[in-house]
Order: structure tokens, then sequence, then C-alpha cells
């Protein structure tokens, strides 16, 4: 573990070179081979079935974690009320992601992308609050909360701008995904507020699998006889990470230092 004081410069550090890197790095085009994902088959009337239904898991962990997290429920479960806002925007997130995505995945192509990509900032930005909050400074990640979710949302807003001109530049939409996977390995160094930190640790390495099923999901197609591709298996992996973040705000306790 480190210190909160150290925690912080190295937050800072972290987010300046994310930053410096996304301002230098050459514009990026959002590659029209992207949306055509492995698996075509379609059930019950619906296209693309696998990659369609696999976001019944992202729907179900949202409304599940926004029931968890209403006023009645939710205050009782952590130090300071204001830390349940965060959230509250992940599991929003994560609802608004499974329709979405859904619509995206009927029908691949960039104009339903956007759709797809916006509320996925919302659970990126909402999770990397919430541990700003636990880890840091509960005032810090509540005030920091309204404008990381500006910047998650002006990524994808620019990124469809761009497209619109005829130069679509994915590269702060890329920033903000690296920022909030790589903050939380960073930010996991701090003293917690909560036991059950290992946990997410545990979510960062869905979401690392989940990248890494999304990439092969050709590959993944082709084994034992094209029975699932890795785009749902990303789906399902990803969603997966939504009930871990459940089952630990449902068990864990505060660390009661002095």
């Amino acid at each position: 573990m480190i210190s909160r004081r150290t925690g912080v410069w190295v937050l800072v550090a972290f987010t300046v070179a994310v930053a410096t890197a996304a301002l230098l790095l050459p514009r990026v085009p959002q590659p029209l081979a992207y949306h055509k994902f492995a698996d075509h088959r379609g059930w019950f009337g619906i296209s693309n079935f696998g990659d369609v239904a696999s976001n019944l898991l992202f729907a179900v962990s949202g409304v599940w974690g926004l029931s968890l997290l209403s006023p009645a429920r939710g205050r009782e479960r952590f130090i300071d009320p204001r830390e349940r806002w965060a959230y509250v925007v992940v599991f929003l997130g994560l609802s608004l992601t499974a329709i979405g995505s859904s619509y995206y995945h009927l029908a691949p192509d960039n104009a339903r992308l956007v759709w797809d990509r916006l509320p996925m900032t919302l659970a990126f930005m909402g999770l990397v609050a919430a541990m700003i909050s636990e880890r840091i400074s509960v005032s810090a990640g509540f005030h920091l909360l309204p404008f990381l979710l500006l910047i998650g949302a002006g990524s994808v807003i620019w990124w469809w701008h761009t497209e619109m001109m005829g130069a679509g530049d994915l590269r702060f939409y890329a920033a903000v995904q690296v920022y909030a996977v790589l903050v939380l390995p960073v930010l996991l160094l701090l003293p917690p507020r909560y036991t059950r930190g290992v946990d997410f640790a545990v979510v960062f390495g869905l979401y690392v699998l989940a990248k890494i099923f999304e990439t092969a999901d050709r590959q993944i197609f082709s084994l034992d006889h094209h029975l699932i591709s890795g785009h749902t298996l990303k789906h399902l992996a990803a969603g997966i990470a939504g009930f871990w973040i459940l089952e630990m705000l449902e068990k864990r306790q505060p660390i009661h230092t002095r």
C-alpha cells in the first residue's frame, strides 16, 4: 500500500500521461471492419442473436444494482451517503448499455455504435469516481463525478462529430477506455475504506478478459463448430463484472481505522 498523498500524485501523473498521449498520437479513424462480427446467426427472428441476447446480463445486473442502491436500501451500505451516487451511475450505465448495445448489434454501423458507447462511458467513469471516493477522498470522488461523465460522453460525441466531418478520430474515446481500466490497479495501491477490496482486481481482470475475447472474436468462433463467438463472450465477461460489483456491495463491511 502507498499513502493517500503519494496516491494523489501518482493519479495526477497517470492522468497527465494519458491525456498527453491522446493529444500527441495521430488521429485514429473508426475501422469499418469493426462492424463485421463473426457470428451473424439469427434466432427467434433476432438478427445477430448471440451478440444481442448476451446483453441480458447488463440489463439484469444494472436493474438489480439500481434496486439495491435505491434511497430506501442503498444509504446503509456506505459510510458516507455521497458514495452511493457513483455506483448509481455505474448500474445506470450497465442498464443503458444493455439497450444501446442490443440496438447496435441488431444492425451494426457507426450511427448505432454511438448509442452503444455512450452508456458504457457512464459505467466506466462512475467506477473511477467510486474508486476515488473510497481510496482518496469522498468529496473528491463526489465532485469529480460530473466532470468524469462529461469527459467520457464528450469523447464519444467528439468521435461521432469527426466521423460526420469525414475525419473520424477515436483517440479520446480510446484514452477514456484505457484510463478507466488502468486507473483501477493504480488506485488499488491505496488503503481501502471497505473490506473485499480484491473484488476490484477481479473486475479489472474480467474487463481485460473481455477485451481479449473481443480481439479474438473470429478465432474463438471458429472453435467448437461455431458454438459461440468472442464478442458474445466479451459481453458475458463484462456482464459478470457487473454482478461481481453487486456481490461486493452486498457483502463488504467498513474498515474501522484510527
